[in-house]
């Protein structure tokens, strides 16, 4: 876990195709998001070919924001192919708790054993079927309300489960992790949360789930950090993140990480 900048280094070394079934939203700032960092995204989500297009990725990110009834059988099938094959694949449950229709296709989707779970604390309690008060995809509950939640999940999952907030907690139900970096600008920026996924299943390929996990979410919170220091409102800050991404090192992520044990 020391040595973070290795995670970035072996990413870009990789540069994976990252598969996508991501929200309406989301797709282009993701996809930018993941040609800055140096992976390869694609955006497929049709259900006669999104099986087979899994099958040739290196990873999957799985976003259930703008959901209907094509696209979650697509997402199931498409997270079948990944845990068949053994390879990562990374669910946000985006607003489960807002509707049973949410929580359902969530249930199916936690069967098929995601590698993360990554969304915000009101998320995270909704998915372990605790309380929580969220509105949507926003997040009302504190970070530390879910870290129980959060180490239930990935017990019950064998997975990691990352929750993300001003300071985020990851864990795989053993080991625990806070990740401190980021800047105030991020949540006012739409997608780049749901970016995130793709940047964290980027890392997974070929490293360890837990602290690529983290080494993905520190990184990211840096590039929020470099963002901030040059941008005055939200669109200038989008553009700022991007080349924070492209630029940083692993020699800056290693020096910049504010990791810690939880």
């Amino acid at each position: 876990m020391d040595d973070k900048g290795h995670y970035l280094h072996q990413m870009r070394a990789t540069a994976p195709l990252v598969h996508n079934i991501t929200n309406f939203v989301a797709m282009n700032i993701m996809a930018n998001v993941l040609l800055a960092v140096g992976a390869s995204p694609a955006m497929v989500h049709a259900r006669a070919e999104v099986a087979e297009f899994a099958g040739l990725s290196q990873a999957l990110t799985v976003n259930i924001g703008t959901l209907d009834a094509p696209w979650a059988e697509a997402m199931e099938m498409a997270a079948a192919t990944m845990a068949g094959a053994g390879r990562p694949w990374v669910l946000d449950p985006v607003g489960v708790g807002a509707t049973r229709y949410r929580q359902d296709v969530s249930a199916r989707l936690l069967r098929l054993r995601p590698t993360v779970i990554r969304g915000n604390a009101s998320e995270i309690l909704a998915l372990a079927g605790l309380g929580a008060t969220g509105r949507g995809a926003d997040a009302a509950d504190p970070v530390e309300a879910a870290e129980a939640a959060a180490r239930d999940l990935a017990h019950a999952t064998g997975g990691v489960v990352a929750v993300s907030g001003p300071v985020d907690y990851i864990t795989d139900g053993r080991a625990a992790f806070r990740v401190a970096n980021g800047h105030p600008l991020m949540p006012r920026v739409t997608a780049l949360g749901c970016s995130l996924n793709g940047v964290i299943a980027a890392f997974l390929v070929g490293q360890d789930a837990l602290p690529a996990t983290v080494a993905a979410m520190a990184y990211y919170g840096i590039a929020g950090e470099v963002a901030g220091q040059a941008a005055k409102g939200p669109g200038g800050f989008q553009s700022a993140f991007l080349d924070a991404l492209y630029q940083i090192t692993p020699e800056v992520l290693a020096a910049r990480a504010m990791v810690t044990p939880a």
